[in-house]
């Protein structure tokens, strides 16, 4: 069935077909409609961060920006659900056209530049949810707000949404706004975490929670740059991280459709890349900070690999777009 919609779907502007569909699990999601996309999957649960999956397939931030539709992701299967990137104040993200299928390769171009309604209205959205699995929220910067001031947009997320997280997500390593990678790298890096870790720890003592905080990187680093986030991750203690966001790379899909718009690259093409650099975080963490791997994980075999190179959890998006809710019940069955 959702092959059919795809085909449909897909004659649509990506964009516009997005919206429609948050549009339709929003209204449906509890109604008999629901049995066209509610699933039963099997139990697999797993424990990471200190939390407990009920399964390691995830949704990835991007897909449910404003925590729209989480009750209709979990009716789904997803074994945990990643909103956001949210930002402390509404903004509406960069002009369109901003998001671009390129089809031969299952691959998405997006430059949507963190367009949200902002932190306060996410945190209302995930307190009317009544998923019962764990909801990780993905926090990011303002695109008015300078590099110097950025680490004060991620603790004003952070505050406001520490009592409703399972865990937290720092995103640092999106292409579409400007700047934003620098700070994985330098002193600029250290200053932040060493700022997000000092929040944390204020937050658990005042909260009697702790809420692990997750770093998603980049796949377009040099192997000098990944040990030196290693490290960096090692030594502030962070508690996870997401590898790996969009890259900038079009060696892959050169002289494909849309494949010289500007953005971030996703899907099937970035499948090796994102699995290397997990292979490699992999080895210098030594299984000191869990991985959570994203990036073309669009089958079995391409979730199984992920696992197989370091990573406890996968996310999905692109390869959902493609492919629909079954990949969820696929993978999960055979992981």
């Amino acid at each position: 069935m959702y092959r059919l919609a795809r085909s449909a779907i897909f004659q649509l502007d990506p964009e516009y077909a997005h919206d429609l569909a948050i549009k339709f699990f929003r209204r449906f999601t509890g109604t008999p409609l629901e049995m066209f996309y509610r699933q039963n999957i099997p139990s697999r649960p797993v424990q990471v961060m200190g939390l407990h999956f009920k399964n390691p397939v995830g949704l990835a931030a991007g897909l449910d920006k404003n925590g729209e539709c989480i009750d209709a992701f979990g009716a789904m299967g997803f074994g945990f659900i990643e909103v956001g990137t949210v930002t402390p104040k509404a903004q509406l993200g960069n002009d369109k056209p901003r998001i671009f299928r390129v089809l031969p390769a299952e691959g998405i171009i997006n430059r949507m530049g963190f367009n949200n309604v902002g932190v306060d209205m996410l945190v209302e959205n995930i307190k009317k949810a009544k998923y019962k699995g764990i909801i990780g929220v993905n926090i990011g910067k303002n695109k008015d707000t300078s590099l110097e001031k950025c680490k004060d947009d991620f603790i004003i997320c952070m505050n406001k949404v520490y009592d409703y997280a399972g865990y937290i997500v720092v995103n640092i390593s999106s292409p579409n706004t400007q700047g934003l990678r620098s700070l994985q790298y330098g002193e600029a890096f250290d200053d932040l975490l060493c700022a997000l870790k000092l929040r944390q720890h204020e937050l658990a003592k005042n909260r009697g929670k702790y809420v692990p905080v997750a770093l998603k990187i980049a796949p377009d680093m040099t192997e000098k740059e990944l040990v030196q986030v290693a490290d960096a991750l090692v030594r502030h203690k962070i508690d996870g991280v997401i590898a790996t966001n969009t890259t900038l790379d079009r060696s892959i899909v050169a002289g494909m459709p849309h494949a010289h718009e500007s953005g971030g690259l996703s899907g099937r093409p970035i499948q090796n890349r994102s699995t290397n650099i997990i292979c490699r975080l992999h080895q210098e963490l030594n299984d000191k900070l869990p991985i959570i791997g994203v990036g073309g994980v669009d089958s079995v075999i391409a979730a199984k690999e992920k696992m197989m190179a370091g990573a406890k959890l996968v996310q999905l998006y692109t390869g959902f777009i493609y492919h629909g809710p079954k990949l969820i019940k696929n993978i999960v069955r055979n992981i």
